[in-house]
């Protein structure tokens, strides 16, 4: 006979007692990827790749710059190609749909089509967190960008540092034992390897690495933007770190997208 839900069984079949571990939880499959940079006459270009994510993953995660500007014809285009995804989505802005000055449009044309979008927020989905935002740059290490000298930089440094806080906001209000942070910018200057050194201050910043290791509910980052990338790394705690962005996943072969159990 199957057991009711007010007496579950454990695998032998007997009811399990107070502080019995009721088994493993369910892994979820994430599927990411970023960079996908639509334009105005980009059509059906991601067909393919939103119709059978599913068939891979139970959720996922758009790490920014999936237009080229951020104008609403490029939104609209990525929607059309968007709608033939069946499972849930979690996105986050990139520099890229910052370009025409309207970021919110875009988060409201990507929430309204069903992308749970963040920017300072956070959802659950299926006993995993999902935390993140933007990010922003600066530089990594001992090398990163410090308040010093004169105001335009102070002020520089303050925005990364807003932008981090925001992020960190994000991750503090999930309860989840497992979370995943969405990124846009790197968090470590590992995944940044492979780009001109001249500019890996401008593809991240520690201090998303550090805003990361304060939780340890946080099992796995993704972001994007850096084309020519390494494809993974570790913050300082050991927390998995990917680059997701689709030029860097054509190198690993031919899926469009990545895929993580969390």
């Amino acid at each position: 006979m199957t057991p009711s839900p007010e007496s579950p069984s454990t695998a032998d079949g007997q009811t399990p007692q107070p502080g019995m571990e009721a088994g493993p939880k369910k892994k979820l499959r994430i599927a990411a990827v970023g960079d996908l940079h639509v334009g105005e006459t980009s059509h059906r270009v991601y067909r393919d790749l939103f119709d059978r994510v599913h068939e891979d993953a139970d959720v996922l995660c758009l790490c920014g710059d999936l237009v080229n500007f951020g104008k609403a014809a490029e939104v609209a285009n990525l929607l059309e190609d968007l709608h033939a995804c069946r499972i849930p989505m979690v996105g986050v802005l990139g520099n890229h749909e910052h370009e025409c000055g309207q970021p919110e449009e875009v988060v409201r044309l990507m929430s309204e089509a069903g992308v749970r979008m963040l920017t300072g927020e956070s959802y659950e989905i299926e006993g995993v967190g999902f935390a993140g935002g933007k990010g922003f740059v600066g530089g990594f290490g001992r090398y990163m960008l410090s308040p010093f000298g004169e105001a335009s930089i102070k002020r520089f440094v303050q925005e990364a540092v807003e932008d981090a806080n925001l992020i960190e906001n994000s991750i503090r209000t999930l309860r989840t034992e497992r979370s995943v942070v969405l990124l846009h910018y790197s968090p470590v200057v590992d995944t940044v390897v492979g780009e001109p050194p001249e500019i890996h201050p401008f593809l991240g910043s520690s201090r998303l690495g550090e805003v990361v290791d304060r939780y340890e509910n946080v099992k796995l980052v993704v972001h994007g933007h850096a084309h020519r990338g390494a494809p993974e790394g570790r913050t300082a705690r050991g927390v998995p770190v990917y680059n997701v962005a689709l030029p860097v996943l054509r190198t690993l072969g031919d899926t469009p997208y990545r895929v993580f159990e969390v």
